[in-house]
């Protein structure tokens, strides 16, 4: 019998690792669709007439506005309803509105368009996390939670680097579509990136909806929280939650600031064409942030099975402390050491974005996963996504009034986002303890 029960569970965990592949890709296809304005920053300023200030306000506001918004709501949604139908259903809306970008003719109209990208996008995550979390057993959660993470760090890199490559393919001229008339080159791009997102709704539609157990028994989580219960349980996790959510945004933060504007600084400053900078830019990300999360994700379940209890929360803490020393980089003459430098940010400050994730779901019961997963992302994405970008852009334009100084405002981003993060990460060790001990009695007490 216990031979028959190994191989079932061994069964059940490969079809995790195959959903999690799925939801990976899925997460890959929203960043792709999300980060490309990081290359077009050049040919939309130039199209449509605006500042870095309003650039900023393109790549990262109007996407997170009702991105973080409608985050709770869909969270409360995934608690009681079908995940997967969610997360179709948001794939769906994404692709077909990053594609509706490549037929804005006005920054008023691609800027509503990427509110629309924002609006699918918000079905992902809160769903997802909660997902993989019924999918895998605890000792495991920081590995999974890392490698749906990567999605973060290599949508962005690849859609740097196919950002550039379709830019080499198409050219500078503006292109003439059957029913649509002109529209510029540099449009073309969200066509190729977006669509091809309709074929993801496919595949997580073939996938099974996992059992909501908790994370700490096999049976299945019937009831359904209140708001008044869900209030409650922050309310006596109030410092842990707020410490974990902070961290990461200010994490995300200074991650945004330099995704969406290094390769906008190394055109600027050490004059590298468009396509050595995607190319470049996209390659460190791709490959030393794809690392840096998987590392941190690894080093939690180290320290989880060395009696560690507050290991996710140690590992965010220890990364964002190191990428502190590494924000310099932008500030050297020599653009190899500039980008050594960043290579090493790319690794160190993506050292949370899986052991952090992992550690919500730590610290709630299952009927609430979904909820709280949407409520961090609010926090994380209003401040890192809606104000990191946006930072830079008004750092060039109101305080030092020239565009070559870009990497002064990417290091003023940079350096304060990491500090806050760890000292925040750093204030929720203890308390963090203290919710894993909470959970516990709550668990025996329902």
């Amino acid at each position: 019998m216990s031979g028959y029960t190994s191989m079932k569970e061994q069964s059940s965990l490969r079809y995790a690792w195959y959903v999690l592949g799925i939801l990976l890709l899925a997460y890959i296809s929203s960043f792709i669709d999300r980060q490309i304005l990081a290359l077009l920053v050049k040919p939309i300023k130039a199209s449509f007439g605006i500042s870095d200030t309003q650039m900023g306000l393109l790549m990262g506001l109007s996407f997170a506005l009702f991105y973080t918004f409608l985050g709770i709501p869909i969270g409360i949604m995934a608690d009681r309803m079908s995940r997967k139908k969610i997360i179709g259903w948001g794939i769906a809306i994404w692709s077909l509105m990053t594609a509706l970008c490549g037929l804005a003719g006005s920054f008023s109209m691609l800027f509503w368009a990427r509110v629309g990208v924002g609006v699918g996008e918000a079905a992902l995550s809160p769903a997802a996390y909660s997902m993989i979390s019924d999918y895998f057993p605890k000792k495991k959660l920081g590995t999974a939670m890392s490698i749906y993470n990567m999605g973060v760090y290599l949508g962005s890199g690849i859609s740097i680097l196919l950002g550039a490559a379709i830019r080499a393919m198409i050219g500078q001229e503006n292109i003439q579509l059957p029913f649509v008339g002109e529209i510029f080159s540099w449009q073309v791009i969200f066509f190729y990136i977006g669509l091809p997102g309709l074929l993801i709704v496919l595949l997580v539609q073939s996938i099974k909806e996992p059992k909501r157990k908790e994370l700490d028994s096999d049976r299945e989580s019937a009831s359904k929280a209140t708001l008044k219960e869900i209030i409650a349980y922050f309310k006596a996790n109030k410092r842990t939650f707020l410490s974990l959510n902070f961290g990461m945004a200010f994490m995300a933060f200074a991650s945004y600031a330099g995704i969406y504007w290094v390769p906008t600084f190394l055109n600027r400053v050490h004059g590298w064409n468009d396509t050595k900078a995607g190319v470049t830019f996209g390659l460190l990300v791709t490959v030393f942030s794809t690392l840096g999360v998987i590392s941190g994700g690894r080093y939690a379940d180290y320290l989880s099975k060395k009696g560690v209890v507050n290991a996710k929360m140690k590992a965010s803490y220890i990364g964002m402390s190191i990428a502190i020393l590494c924000t310099i980089g932008v500030l050297f003459p020599n653009p190899n050491a500039t980008i050594a430098f960043i290579g090493l940010f790319c690794f160190f400050s993506s050292f949370p974005y899986g052991s952090a994730t992992a550690a919500i779901q730590e610290i709630v019961p299952n009927n609430m996963r979904a909820i709280f997963s949407a409520f961090f992302l609010f926090v994380v994405n209003i401040i890192g996504l809606g104000l990191g970008p946006l930072s830079v852009g008004f750092f060039n334009d109101a305080v030092f009034h020239d565009p070559l100084k870009i990497n002064y405002s990417i290091f003023i981003a940079q350096m304060s986002g990491c500090v806050i993060s760890a000292a925040a990460l750093f204030i929720g060790l203890k308390p963090f303890i203290r919710s894993v001990d909470y959970l516990k009695k709550h668990l025996t007490v329902a």
